[in-house]
Protein backbone atom coordinates (compact mmCIF):
# COMPACT_ATOMS: atom_id res chain seq x y z
CA UNK A 1 0.00 0.00 0.00
CA UNK A 2 1.11 3.33 -0.93
CA UNK A 3 -0.27 6.38 0.11
CA UNK A 4 1.16 10.27 -0.14
CA UNK A 5 1.07 12.66 1.99
CA UNK A 6 2.30 15.46 0.57
CA UNK A 7 -1.50 17.50 1.27
CA UNK A 8 -1.13 17.02 5.12
CA UNK A 9 0.05 20.85 5.55
CA UNK A 10 -0.84 24.27 7.85
CA UNK A 11 0.04 27.18 8.25
CA UNK A 12 1.93 27.84 11.70
CA UNK A 13 0.84 31.61 13.05
CA UNK A 14 -0.77 30.99 16.87
CA UNK A 15 2.30 32.53 18.74
CA UNK A 16 6.30 33.42 18.47
CA UNK A 17 8.65 33.36 20.55
CA UNK A 18 11.78 36.01 20.99
CA UNK A 19 15.20 36.21 22.80
CA UNK A 20 12.88 39.23 24.70
CA UNK A 21 10.06 37.05 25.36
CA UNK A 22 11.90 34.02 26.92
CA UNK A 23 12.39 33.77 30.51
CA UNK A 24 16.06 33.39 31.98
CA UNK A 25 15.97 30.22 33.46
CA UNK A 26 14.51 26.97 31.40
CA UNK A 27 12.29 25.98 33.71
CA UNK A 28 10.57 29.28 34.27
CA UNK A 29 9.92 28.65 30.49
CA UNK A 30 8.43 25.49 30.92
CA UNK A 31 6.33 26.14 33.57
CA UNK A 32 5.29 29.15 31.73
CA UNK A 33 4.39 27.55 28.36
CA UNK A 34 3.03 24.31 30.34
CA UNK A 35 0.66 26.66 32.07
CA UNK A 36 -0.24 28.32 29.25
CA UNK A 37 -1.16 24.94 26.86
CA UNK A 38 -3.25 24.13 30.30
CA UNK A 39 -4.99 26.88 30.31
CA UNK A 40 -5.83 27.05 26.21
CA UNK A 41 -7.30 23.60 26.13
CA UNK A 42 -7.48 20.92 23.73
CA UNK A 43 -4.85 18.89 25.03
CA UNK A 44 -6.34 16.04 26.78
CA UNK A 45 -2.55 14.63 29.11
CA UNK A 46 -0.76 18.28 28.85
CA UNK A 47 1.63 16.31 30.91
CA UNK A 48 2.15 13.75 28.29
CA UNK A 49 5.79 13.69 27.07
CA UNK A 50 7.92 11.14 24.81
CA UNK A 51 10.94 9.54 26.51
CA UNK A 52 13.61 8.53 24.15
CA UNK A 53 16.37 6.38 25.62
CA UNK A 54 19.13 4.27 23.88
CA UNK A 55 19.10 0.31 24.12
CA UNK A 56 22.19 -2.06 25.18
CA UNK A 57 22.49 -2.63 21.21
CA UNK A 58 22.40 0.90 20.37
CA UNK A 59 18.84 1.57 19.15
CA UNK A 60 16.86 4.65 19.95
CA UNK A 61 13.33 3.90 21.43
CA UNK A 62 10.76 6.35 22.24
CA UNK A 63 7.62 5.87 24.70
CA UNK A 64 5.01 7.95 25.69
CA UNK A 65 5.14 8.76 29.97
CA UNK A 66 3.41 11.22 31.88
CA UNK A 67 4.92 13.75 33.64
CA UNK A 68 4.37 14.39 37.31
CA UNK A 69 6.75 16.58 38.73
CA UNK A 70 8.83 19.34 37.42
CA UNK A 71 10.99 22.23 39.68
CA UNK A 72 14.47 23.62 39.51
CA UNK A 73 15.76 19.83 40.09
CA UNK A 74 14.53 18.68 36.79
CA UNK A 75 11.44 16.76 35.57
CA UNK A 76 10.19 12.99 37.87
CA UNK A 77 8.36 10.18 36.01
CA UNK A 78 7.37 6.69 37.72
CA UNK A 79 7.66 3.38 36.16
CA UNK A 80 8.91 -0.23 36.14
CA UNK A 81 12.11 -0.42 36.77
CA UNK A 82 12.84 -3.46 35.28
CA UNK A 83 11.00 -2.74 32.16
CA UNK A 84 12.64 -1.47 28.69
CA UNK A 85 13.01 1.70 29.58
CA UNK A 86 14.13 1.11 33.11
CA UNK A 87 16.98 -1.40 31.65
CA UNK A 88 18.02 0.82 29.04
CA UNK A 89 18.21 4.12 31.68
CA UNK A 90 20.62 1.60 33.82
CA UNK A 91 22.88 0.87 31.12
CA UNK A 92 23.03 4.49 29.72
CA UNK A 93 21.42 6.90 31.74
CA UNK A 94 21.70 9.71 29.16
CA UNK A 95 17.90 10.29 28.06
CA UNK A 96 16.07 12.92 26.15
CA UNK A 97 12.28 14.15 27.20
CA UNK A 98 10.17 15.81 24.24
CA UNK A 99 6.56 17.70 24.75
CA UNK A 100 4.48 18.31 21.47
CA UNK A 101 1.14 20.86 22.30
CA UNK A 102 -0.73 21.05 18.76
CA UNK A 103 -2.61 23.42 20.35
CA UNK A 104 -0.76 26.49 20.80
CA UNK A 105 1.66 24.93 17.88
CA UNK A 106 4.96 24.35 20.46
CA UNK A 107 7.94 22.04 21.38
CA UNK A 108 9.42 21.53 24.21
CA UNK A 109 13.00 19.30 23.85
CA UNK A 110 14.81 18.44 26.93
CA UNK A 111 18.28 16.70 27.07
CA UNK A 112 19.59 15.46 30.45
CA UNK A 113 20.65 12.58 32.74
CA UNK A 114 18.14 10.24 34.60
CA UNK A 115 18.80 8.72 38.23
CA UNK A 116 16.71 6.79 40.48
CA UNK A 117 14.50 8.75 43.23
CA UNK A 118 14.68 7.84 46.73
CA UNK A 119 12.58 4.89 47.67
CA UNK A 120 11.03 7.78 50.04
CA UNK A 121 9.96 9.85 47.05
CA UNK A 122 8.90 7.34 45.18
CA UNK A 123 6.79 5.68 48.22
CA UNK A 124 4.85 9.66 48.81
CA UNK A 125 4.21 9.16 45.13
CA UNK A 126 2.73 5.77 45.42
CA UNK A 127 0.76 6.00 48.06
CA UNK A 128 -1.15 9.01 46.19
CA UNK A 129 -1.96 6.79 43.25
CA UNK A 130 -5.02 5.26 43.20
CA UNK A 131 -5.70 1.51 45.02
CA UNK A 132 -6.10 0.22 41.22
CA UNK A 133 -3.02 1.71 39.49
CA UNK A 134 -1.12 0.38 42.92
CA UNK A 135 -2.21 -3.11 42.30
CA UNK A 136 -1.60 -2.64 38.32
CA UNK A 137 1.79 -1.99 39.23
CA UNK A 138 2.37 -5.22 41.08
CA UNK A 139 0.30 -7.20 38.55
CA UNK A 140 2.50 -6.50 35.07
CA UNK A 141 5.72 -7.90 34.57
CA UNK A 142 5.99 -4.93 32.35
CA UNK A 143 8.01 -5.67 28.41
CA UNK A 144 7.93 -8.99 29.45
CA UNK A 145 6.30 -11.46 26.96
CA UNK A 146 3.16 -12.75 28.71
CA UNK A 147 0.80 -15.97 27.45
CA UNK A 148 -2.63 -14.06 27.23
CA UNK A 149 -4.13 -10.92 28.87
CA UNK A 150 -6.94 -13.33 30.80
CA UNK A 151 -3.60 -13.92 33.42
CA UNK A 152 -3.22 -10.43 33.88
CA UNK A 153 -6.76 -10.23 35.02
CA UNK A 154 -6.38 -13.35 37.02
CA UNK A 155 -4.01 -11.66 38.98
CA UNK A 156 -5.82 -8.38 38.94
CA UNK A 157 -8.75 -9.93 40.46
CA UNK A 158 -7.01 -11.98 42.92
CA UNK A 159 -4.81 -9.03 44.89
CA UNK A 160 -7.73 -6.86 44.51
CA UNK A 161 -9.88 -9.44 47.22
CA UNK A 162 -6.41 -9.35 48.83
CA UNK A 163 -5.85 -5.52 49.20
CA UNK A 164 -9.28 -4.96 49.44
CA UNK A 165 -8.84 -3.57 53.27
CA UNK A 166 -5.35 -3.23 53.18
CA UNK A 167 -2.74 -0.93 51.93
CA UNK A 168 -0.96 -1.91 49.10
CA UNK A 169 2.99 -1.92 49.07
CA UNK A 170 5.22 -0.57 46.53
CA UNK A 171 7.09 -3.23 44.40
CA UNK A 172 10.90 -3.19 44.90
CA UNK A 173 10.69 -3.17 41.12
CA UNK A 174 8.48 0.22 40.51
CA UNK A 175 9.56 3.95 41.41
CA UNK A 176 10.53 6.85 40.00
CA UNK A 177 13.41 9.08 38.12
CA UNK A 178 14.63 12.39 38.08
CA UNK A 179 15.49 13.69 34.75
CA UNK A 180 18.49 16.35 35.15
CA UNK A 181 18.40 18.66 32.13
CA UNK A 182 21.30 20.02 30.64
CA UNK A 183 20.03 21.52 27.81
CA UNK A 184 16.32 22.55 26.72
CA UNK A 185 15.01 23.79 23.37
CA UNK A 186 11.59 25.78 22.60
CA UNK A 187 10.09 25.69 19.62
CA UNK A 188 7.29 27.57 18.52
CA UNK A 189 5.57 27.19 14.78
CA UNK A 190 5.49 30.37 12.18
CA UNK A 191 4.73 30.67 8.69
CA UNK A 192 6.73 29.65 6.20
CA UNK A 193 7.98 27.12 8.01
CA UNK A 194 10.35 29.65 9.62
CA UNK A 195 9.82 28.47 13.34
CA UNK A 196 11.25 29.83 16.62
CA UNK A 197 13.50 27.60 18.17
CA UNK A 198 15.50 28.91 21.31
CA UNK A 199 17.98 26.30 22.95
CA UNK A 200 19.14 26.79 26.86
CA UNK A 201 22.33 25.14 27.70
CA UNK A 202 24.13 24.69 30.87
CA UNK A 203 27.78 26.50 31.09
CA UNK A 204 29.32 26.66 33.84
CA UNK A 205 26.59 26.30 35.75
CA UNK A 206 24.60 29.13 33.98
CA UNK A 207 22.26 28.83 31.54
CA UNK A 208 22.89 30.61 27.70
CA UNK A 209 20.29 31.10 24.70
CA UNK A 210 20.95 30.71 21.32
CA UNK A 211 19.03 30.78 18.43
CA UNK A 212 18.99 27.85 16.04
CA UNK A 213 17.84 27.95 12.40
CA UNK A 214 14.52 26.11 11.61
Amino acid sequence: MSQKLHDYRKSYQKGTLTEQQAAVNPIEQFALWFQEVAQAGGVDEVNAMTLSTVDAAGYPRGRVVLLKHFDARGFQFFTNYSSQKGRAIAANPKVSLSFFWPNLERQVHIRGSAEKLTKEESQAYFSQRPKGSQIGAIVSPQSEVIADRASLEQTLLRLEKQYQTADVPIPDHWGGYLVQPIEFEFWQGRENRLHDRLRYRNVAQNWTIERLAP
